[in-house]
Order: structure tokens, then sequence, then C-alpha cells
């Protein structure tokens, strides 16, 4: 068996590659449905501003698209290099579920990213938007089966027991596991909002810098970005909602540790939290009286809420990580609810491009999905522990035979390579932002004679 040391190494390592993953998906999810959107609406009324919508953004995600592919393959490989007895066990299941990914989502997105990105000019406007719906479905496949490989390990269901293994008995229960139902919308309604966000964010940016070759671009995008979101960010607070109290009912601890209480006698909402896990108190806590209670449904606001010492010691999750990423992710969506609701006010009273100082609150919103995702997964992974498939699998039992050297040698390398990949993508959008979208009529030169007819 590794080490303690080794097995913390691990976690951390896995942890640094699923979020550094996790980011890209974030944007590059919506970016893909937006570009599908813009073609289409540009094959239909021929109006330039939408081929220079999708020039810019093709840009962004196609650097986004490959490192967010390569950083999942890493992720493949560590299952069965760090964590070889977990691979063994769930191989039947989650084994099957992520070549179900590789076979139909990234076949699908390989067969029609490169027309989509290097077409314009040799296919015409209609294959192009066409491949890219294509690739959008590609994004969106591959979102499903990862969702769904994930909340198996989250309530795994539709298998059975054999010689250490889960052999599958009912493949839909195991696909449409009871927490995949809550978390796939969730999760869905999540990257289309942060990539919302973050075209939202960028668009307000040349706005305030008032770029004259640049505005009816970053008009129309910003009117899109929160056209989205004022549809999409109340049904997100709702689908959020019954995440966590599904979750809550089937993950007891997690629920407990999140709230940031160890005796059932609180009734109010804390907003900060010192714990100290060893005599199980907390030495710190800022609390917001009656409110935990009435979030809990019981408008009376007398109702305390669940302790973490209900939990025997040896299942209780990190409290630390839990509370902080699930309020990361919960003030967030308050955050980008209350903004673009304003957006929406603005909008209807004639005044959205004209508020300065909402556009630049606008460009400081620009991350707020990417981090609110970012939370959310650290909530419901390390939530879950210490089981990495839930009540059935320990993380300590999961991991390969591996010496404290050799897992720190590998996460120093993995931090290194990541913080530089992460800066040059950083590096890159700043400066492609910073040059703008290309004008209509520069669009207009640079396919004259070559690109197919509209209609």
């Amino acid at each position: 068996m590794a080490s303690p040391a080794a097995l913390e190494l691990s976690r951390w390592q896995f942890a640094v590659t699923a979020i550094f993953h996790m980011s890209f998906p974030a944007l590059t999810v919506g970016l893909s449905v937006l570009l599908a959107v813009v073609q289409t609406v540009y094959v239909r009324t021929g109006n330039p501003l939408y081929q220079q919508i999708f020039r810019f953004w093709k840009k962004i995600f196609a650097v986004g698209f490959g490192l967010g592919v390569v950083a999942g393959t890493v992720m493949t490989f560590e299952f069965g290099l760090n964590w070889g007895v977990f691979a063994h066990a769930v191989g039947p299941v989650i084994g099957v579920t992520i070549g179900m990914e590789v076979i139909t989502a990234f076949f699908l997105e390989a067969g029609f990213i490169g027309v989509m990105l290097y077409g314009e000019g040799r296919v015409s406007p209609r294959t192009m938007a066409f491949a890219s719906w294509m690739v959008a479905f590609g994004t969106l496949l591959s979102t499903t089966w990862i969702l769904s490989a994930n909340s198996w390990m989250q309530d795994p269901v539709g298998y059975t027991e054999t010689a250490g293994q889960f052999q599958v008995s009912d493949w839909t229960e195991v696909l449409l596991n009871p927490a995949f139902t809550y978390r796939f919308p969730h999760m869905l309604l999540a990257v289309l909002i942060s990539a919302s966000w973050f075209v939202g964010g960028i668009s307000a940016w040349f706005l305030v810098q008032r770029r004259r070759a640049a505005l009816p671009f970053a008009r129309r995008c910003l009117s899109i970005a929160l056209g989205v979101l004022a549809v999409l960010m109340p049904i997100q607070l709702y689908a959020g909602d019954a995440t966590a109290i599904f979750m809550g009912g089937h993950q007891p601890a997690k629920l407990q540790a999140f709230e940031g209480n160890w005796r059932t006698d609180n009734n109010g909402y804390n907003l900060v939290v010192v714990p100290d896990t060893d005599q199980g108190r907390n030495d710190l806590r800022i609390t917001v009286p009656h409110l935990g209670a009435v979030i809990g449904r019981d408008l009376t606001g007398e109702a305390n809420v669940p302790g973490l010492l209900q939990t025997p010691p040896d299942q209780r999750p990190n409290m630390w990580s839990a509370f902080y990423g699930f309020r990361a992710m919960y003030f967030a969506a308050l955050a980008m609810f209350a903004t673009a609701l304003a957006g929406l006010v603005l909008r209807l009273r004639g005044r959205l491009f004209d508020s300065r100082r909402f556009l630049r609150w606008m460009v400081w919103m620009t991350p707020a999905g990417v981090i609110a995702i970012t939370g959310g997964w650290i909530t419901a992974e390390t939530g879950r522990q210490p089981w990495v498939v839930y009540g059935k699998l320990r993380t300590s039992d999961a991991l390969s035979h591996l010496t404290t050297a050799q897992a720190a040698t590998t996460l120093t390398a993995f931090v290194l390579l990541y913080a530089t990949l992460l800066a040059v993508w950083i590096r890159y959008i700043v400066r492609t932002v910073k040059a703008g979208p290309e004008t209509p009529a520069d669009a207009a030169e640079s396919t004259l004679g070559t690109e197919a007819p509209v209609a």
C-alpha cells in the first residue's frame, strides 16, 4: 500500500490536472454553440457582422479546444498510472463510458473541426455552418459522457461486484444514474453561462475602450451574451438548488461540510468559518442568523442546519475545501444573476451601451463562470471524500503502488507544465483581444473571389 504522503500528492496531482482541464470546456463548449449559431445566421442573412463574430471567436475557441483535448487525455493516463486499483475496479464501467466518449464525441469533432476552422473560402458557408453544428454537438456529447461517468462515481447503481470489479448489470441505470439526471443539466447550463460571461466581458472591454471599428461587433456580442444570461441564470439557480438538495440527501456528509457546521445547533448561514478538523469545531464563524434555515426551506427560520459531527470521523470530507468551494460557486452565481438582471434593465431602458460603470463591471465579471464551475467541481469532488466511488471504494484503497518520490516528481512536473500552458493560453487570449476583430471590409477582401456564395 502506498504511503499517506504519496496518496496526498497523487490527489493533488489529479486535482491540478482536473482543474486545468475543466477551465477549457468551461469556455469551449459554449463557444462552439455560439460559433454554430452565428455562422447559421450569417448563412441566412448574409450580414458580414456575423462573419466577423465567427472569425474572432473561432481563434480563441481553436486554441482552447486543442489544449482541452490534451489535458483530458492526460487525465485518462493518470487513471492507470496513479490510480491503478481504481482503474481495475471501475474499468468495466468507466472504461467503457470514456471509450464511448472517444468513439462518438472525439471522432465527430475530429471529422468536422478542420472544416470549421479552415474551410472558409474552400467550402460553402452552409457547409461551414453544418461543420460548426457537428463540432458543437460533439462537445455536448463529450460533456454528456463525462458527466455520466462522474455521476456514477457519485451515486453508483446498476452493477454487481465480482472479483474486485464493478460489473455492469444494467447499462441504462449506469448511464442515466440518479445523480446524472440532476448534475447534467446543471453542468450544461454552467458551461453555456460561463462562455456567455466570457463573451460579454470581452465585448464590454471593447465598448469601454471605444474602439470605433469594434463597436458594432461588441454591441452585438454583448447583446447575445446578456440575452442568453437573462434566460439561463434563473433556470440555473433553480437547477443548482435542486442538485444541492439531491446530493445532500444522497451524500449527507457533503451537505454538512459545505454548510460549515460541526454541531446541529445553528440556524444561520455561515459566511466565513475557520474549522479545526482535529477538534471538530470552528475557531471562527461569521454567520447570518436564521438564514440557513430559510435557505433550507424552513420559513420560520428556526430549524438547525445539520452538523458534520453526525458523520463518523473516518467518513468526513474536508470542511475547508467543501465549504469554500461551495461559496465560490454560490456567491459567483448570485453576482452573475444580479449583473444579468441589471443588464436586462439597462437594455430595456436603452442605456446598456452607454453605462460605463456597468461595462467596467462586466469586464471584471469575465471569469465569473469559470470560477463558479471550478468551485462547484471542488465541492463535488472533495465533498465525496473519503470515497472515490461513493460508499464502495475508498480513495486510499484506489491508489497505485507509488513511492512518495515518484508522486512528488510527477506532481512538480505537471504543475510547472500546466502553469506554462495556462500562461500561454491567457497571453494568447490577451493578444487576440488587443488585436481586435477584423473589420467586415477586411473580411470581405480576404475571401474576395474565393468564397462560395452565401445562398
